[in-house]
């Protein structure tokens, strides 16, 4: 287990103050006392060992003592495009794919949503947050504000690692995975350009995966004029939520055989 500490905190080195959450977790939790050495990461891709130099009432405070290098970051980076779902299934999508190595997400208001606006990007937030110190990632993924399905492909959207919009047009490199049906995920995965399945390149793939009515025909095909390759995740329809673990599942393995 490793406890997310901000950047800027980690810069200071000694006399670090975790904050009440994280505090009481050391505390109550893990029963950790003074002098005893934790992981801590930035959230960035950075990982550092730290000792615990006092316990105050319900403060812990740390020194960092040196990084780390725990190589636990998928090499590939990957970015799930999600169709807003309903209540815990949000979450469950969240935490999982943030434990199986995304880097972003980017909540999307399609047509068929259900939900169309929420207040709830911080709670995702902190859903990736927990689940990274949970799996052991040095990163904590993005989650985006939501935005409309159409307004993704006019470049108006920044990753952290590129624009979106890309070679002049807004074409982006990903799959759409429809449940009535595509190219199998193996094929999708040969046509992406070499360059773009290179490990720890500066290229996004997205993978986009809709609600729980799916995305409409309008929404695949606007989406393949963009360039993403529509394909399927096999005979039987999944659920939303089921669908986005699987094609995270899917996409990395694939692509790691084939490097």
């Amino acid at each position: 287990m490793r406890i997310f500490v901000p950047p800027e905190d980690i810069a200071k080195r000694e006399g670090i103050k975790l904050n009440a959450d994280k505090s009481h977790y050391l505390i109550s939790v893990l029963r950790c006392k003074k002098s005893d050495i934790i992981s801590v990461i930035d959230g960035k891709g950075k990982a550092y060992e730290a000792v615990i130099s006092d316990i105050s009432k319900d403060n812990v405070f740390i020194d960092v003592i040196n990084e780390i290098q725990p190589g636990t970051e998928s090499s590939l980076n990957l970015i799930l495009c999600q169709g807003i779902l309903k209540g815990e299934k949000m979450n469950l999508v969240i935490q999982k794919t943030t434990e199986l190595g995304v880097k972003e997400i980017i909540p999307l208001i399609t047509e068929r949503c259900i939900v169309r606006e929420t207040r709830k990007v911080k709670r995702w937030q902190k859903i990736a947050e927990e689940a990274a110190e949970q799996c052991g990632r040095t990163m904590i993924p993005t989650v985006h504000e939501p935005i409309q399905f159409n307004e993704l492909f006019k470049g108006e959207v920044y990753s952290k690692f590129e624009v979106v919009e890309r070679w002049g047009i807004g074409k982006m490199n990903g799959f759409i995975f429809w449940e009535k049906g595509g190219i199998s995920l193996k094929e999708a995965v040969l046509k992406i350009s070499p360059s773009h399945l290179h490990p720890f390149t500066s290229s996004s793939i997205h993978l986009f995966v809709g609600p729980e009515g799916g995305f409409t025909a309008e929404e695949v095909r606007q989406s393949e004029d963009y360039g993403l390759i529509r394909t399927s995740l096999g005979k039987r329809i999944l659920r939303a939520e089921t669908a986005a673990i699987v094609s995270v599942a899917l996409v990395q393995n694939i692509i790691e055989q084939n490097l």
